[in-house]
């Protein structure tokens, strides 16, 4: 019986490591969108910051992306930038594949 719980041990493990991993994924790219929109709307350094945890944090209200991408357009859209969905999420896709390269390269 050991080799099978060593294996269930090892299954468990990976498990939260690639559940760790993808929750990290999913706030870089998230404080990345934050930054990105912020430059679309000219804001200071410090509004960016600020305005990159707040999208951070609208990740939260409800499982998936769309919490964000309405957070987002809604956000552009009141700034007076011209912007749509497939912009918004174009800039998702391409902020995933950043946030995941940032954090490769930091392990």
């Amino acid at each position: 019986m050991t080799t099978f719980d060593d294996r269930q041990r090892a299954f468990e493990a990976k498990f939260a490591r690639d559940e760790e991993m993808a929750f990290r994924v999913t706030a870089r790219r998230n404080r990345l969108l934050g930054q990105w929109a912020a430059a679309q709307m000219g804001l200071t350094p410090a509004e960016t910051d600020a305005y990159a945890k707040s999208v951070v944090q609208a990740d939260f209200e409800e499982a998936g992306d769309e919490d964000v991408v309405r957070k987002l357009l809604g956000d552009l859209t009141a700034a007076g930038v011209e912007t749509d969905d497939a912009t918004v999420r174009r800039a998702l896709d391409e902020q995933t594949v950043e946030a995941r390269r940032q954090l490769m390269e930091a392990q």
